[in-house]
């Protein structure tokens, strides 16, 4: 059987925009991945709320750092066959200096961290499928929850693209297939997280073989 890492924030853990609870396990994006894989592959879901892709946020109640995190869910999980990443959400937050570039460094980040970390056995280094988050929409206010720009958003998927070619990485923009609820703007439905789920399963078959 495969072994698969979903890493991301609170739309892999699967927050309810309407709620802030989490989604039942059926709709959530890692586990309706792993049901169409039909017994083939073992995804091991690692969202929370709140992480960005390498900066602090010491407003949660847990380390929202996702380069500090990733190399605890590795050491945790591996041996792994791929590690999906989905993150910049959060980085674009104004607290973060609200612009996508920001996340496109996080996530070279990220990307370094998978290919060199130190795995048992040492030669067992997984594959990548860098991941753009659906783009926010206007929420009650007329913007994002956080204050997020949704311009700043829209620019996620083409720079991830470009990000993935350079690195020699997979690529799978969710906003093809989901969009962000109007509810807060940034989080996603119960249908809208499992059809990311749905959207992943013919690139990670590919990847994986």
């Amino acid at each position: 059987m495969k072994t698969v890492l979903a890493f991301g924030d609170s739309l892999t853990w699967g927050a309810d925009p309407a709620t802030g609870l989490r989604h039942p396990v059926e709709n959530r994006w890692p586990e309706v991945l792993e049901a169409a894989l039909t017994g083939k592959v073992k995804v091991h879901p690692e969202g929370l709320g709140g992480r960005t892709t390498c900066y602090d946020d010491h407003a949660g109640p847990a380390c929202r750092n996702g380069a500090r995190a990733l190399e605890v869910a590795l050491s945790c999980h591996m041996p792994l066959d791929l590690v999906i990443i989905m993150l910049g959400t959060n980085d674009i937050k104004p607290v973060h200096g609200g612009r996508a570039e920001a996340a496109v460094s996080g996530m070279r980040r990220l990307a370094q961290i998978v290919e060199t970390f130190i795995y048992k056995p040492r030669e067992a280094v997984p594959k990548l499928l860098i991941v753009a988050p659906p783009p926010c929409v206007a929420g009650p206010g007329g913007e994002p929850a956080g204050g997020r720009d949704i311009g700043q958003s829209l620019r996620l998927a083409p720079l991830y693209r470009k990000l993935a070619a350079e690195l020699g990485h997979a690529f799978f923009d969710a906003g093809s297939v989901t969009s962000a609820s109007p509810v807060d703007g940034v989080h996603l439905e119960a249908p809208a997280t499992a059809a990311i789920g749905r959207a992943l399963v013919a690139p990670v078959r590919e990847i994986l073989g």
